[in-house]
């Protein structure tokens, strides 16, 4: 098993055996039958990969749609939109339907936040003209953009990124993460994100870190989760 694999297991294990649940509260998501749908979490959930010891953040024990989160990636950082147009006609990922906001976007939010403050062409020259500051950060939860337009607020919210020795180390810091659907993709794609500024900025990628605020197991997929952690590789 990858490390990553082993990562998975310890937090699904950690949020079913040691953590809390919502059951009993009022809680914001509903499934597609207007069921409250309630979580099971832990909170403050840290992972740390060498990417330069070949410590890629892939699961063996499920498929993951890694080139799909790629080219969301390319979506919010290089296309810097928000228009489910481009994500369907030009990558066909589709996944975001249903977060459109009536407009054909899903608000004021991810590339369009990146669009507006110019986060990457920021990043990108201050790696390259001053690469051992301590600034390097793109920040999606702009409480203006937040509050102009509806939408979902950004769970992958925040990168930190620093030089040392020839390397480029990030950190993705989200608010919230479903750990058996989304988290997965999240970890690949930004490490292929970081993977793409060091070789844009001349360094080799090196450390990332994935902190979560909130991991979860919505109640539906438990099942789902527990045979997860018996599969094998």
């Amino acid at each position: 098993m990858t490390l990553c694999d082993k990562n998975f297991k310890n937090i699904a294990n950690r949020i079913l055996n040691e953590g809390s649940n919502t059951k009993g509260e009022k809680v914001r998501p509903k499934y597609a039958d207007g069921t409250p749908s309630h979580t099971y979490f832990a909170n403050q959930v840290f992972e740390r990969y060498d990417i330069s010891k070949g410590e890629l953040p892939i699961l063996t024990i499920r498929p993951v749609a890694w080139k799909s989160g790629i080219k969301e990636i390319l979506w919010i950082y290089q296309d810097q939109s928000n228009e489910l147009s481009i994500l369907k006609e030009k990558y066909n990922i589709h996944w975001w339907d249903d977060w459109n906001i009536g407009d054909g976007t899903i608000g004021q939010r991810y590339g369009a936040t990146v669009k507006r403050h110019n986060l990457m062409n920021k990043l990108l020259d201050g790696l390259k003209n001053q690469p051992y500051g301590r600034r390097h950060i793109m920040n999606l939860f702009q409480e203006y953009d937040l509050e102009e337009t509806k939408g979902l607020y950004p769970c992958a919210m925040e990168t930190q990124w620093a030089v040392r020795d020839g390397y480029l180390d990030m950190t993705l810091i989200q608010r919230s993460s479903d750990l058996p659907v989304a988290n997965a993709i999240n970890k690949i794609q930004y490490v292929a994100l970081m993977m793409m500024v060091a070789r844009h900025v001349d360094l080799e990628p090196g450390v990332f870190c994935h902190y979560v605020n909130n991991a979860h197991i919505y109640d539906r997929h438990i099942d789902q989760v527990k045979e997860l952690i018996e599969r094998e590789e």
